[in-house]
């Protein structure tokens, strides 16, 4: 605890500006909350949450797409958390069919192989469980299996939000799991301060003590503060896993556009596991039609508390808007420890 203090002293003393730190990465968001950092740290530094859950950046129309499958009689497998999220017609758990939670696509691929039924595995997840995803695919699953290809990666997202400039960001705190699978180097592209940060406290104050040096010294670079579990290189091995499988592609993401380069899809040779073609389907743009403002959440724009639904009409057994379901998502998170 003592480094913690001394680590928050030096933040104080380090400050000369009001800042705006954005972290992507739910689990930081949780760490943030559960440790009461916002509460010790100096009040022209705010931390701002960003796309960081990748249950909550998954859009209605890929909850509609999993529901039109349901009803036409496939089953459905999906990980709990995604269960409750709302497309524009109700949410999975709400819908006709057969809908089973598994804890990974390998409980899918078992349900394949002792069910003549067509099995549908929705497949989400930054880059941190691609590889996972990627392994099974190359083990040539049953014929009766396919996924639905939910996966997105970070960095574009982080130069969405660079390019429009709306929620005027000075640094960035870096996803500790997505870089122990990809590394930073592909973050040393965005000319802003960056930090790979852990999950204790005391990353998270390192974090972004390096963070505000970087500001005050007029630098733009990333450095690792997770150097126990992080490297510049990352794990090659599951990076040349993932993209002998998946190749990027152009997706959108709730609260966002379509982003170029952002999502993964399944390569040719493989596409007999993707169920979009499988079934011919596509995934329908949806217009936002509820007070919810998750989209700003998540673009660093406004904090769970300014939604007129948190902790009324939205709470975790009756949530609106899917960051109120997902155990990183910030108004679960906040609704938790913020009361």
């Amino acid at each position: 605890m003592a480094v913690g203090k001394d680590i928050i002293k030096a933040i104080h003393e380090e400050i000369r500006s009001n800042l705006r730190i954005m972290h992507v990465c739910g689990t930081h968001e949780a760490a943030i909350a559960k440790h009461g950092i916002r509460s010790v740290l100096p009040k022209e530094l705010k931390i701002v949450m960003g796309p960081g859950c990748p249950v909550c950046i998954t859009p209605a129309g890929e909850i509609d797409c999993a529901m039109d499958l349901a009803a036409e009689g496939k089953i459905i497998t999906t990980y709990g958390d995604l269960l409750r999220v709302p497309g524009s017609k109700g949410s999975l758990e709400s819908a006709d069919g057969d809908i089973r939670i598994v804890q990974g696509i390998h409980k899918a691929v078992e349900i394949a192989k002792n069910t003549d039924k067509e099995v549908v595995f929705i497949s989400v997840g930054f880059e941190t469980t691609v590889p996972t995803v990627a392994a099974t695919i190359l083990q040539n699953p049953p014929e009766n299996f396919s996924i639905l290809s939910c996966h997105r990666v970070v960095p574009p997202a982080m130069q969405w939000l660079l390019d429009q400039g709306e929620a005027d960001l000075n640094g960035f705190i870096l996803p500790g799991h997505v870089c122990a699978v990809m590394g930073y180097d592909e973050y040393e592209q965005f000319p802003v301060p960056q930090v790979v940060a852990g999950f204790e406290a005391e990353d998270l104050l390192l974090g972004l003590y390096m963070l505000i040096k970087q500001i005050n010294n007029g630098e733009a670079t990333v450095e690792n503060a997770y150097p126990r579990a992080v490297t510049r290189e990352g794990n090659t091995k599951a990076k040349a896993l993932m993209y002998d499988v998946f190749t990027p592609c152009d997706i959108e993401w709730r609260g966002f556009p379509v982003i170029p380069g952002s999502g993964l899809e399944l390569k040719r040779e493989f596409e007999k596991y993707d169920a979009l073609k499988r079934f011919n389907k596509t995934i329908p743009h949806i217009e936002k039609r509820s007070a919810c403002i998750c989209d700003q959440l998540l673009r660093g724009l406004a904090e769970p508390t300014d939604c007129p639904l948190f902790g009324t009409a939205c709470t975790p057994r009756s949530p609106v808007g899917p960051c109120m379901v997902s155990h990183e998502g910030a108004c679960k998170i906040w609704h938790q420890y913020h009361r």
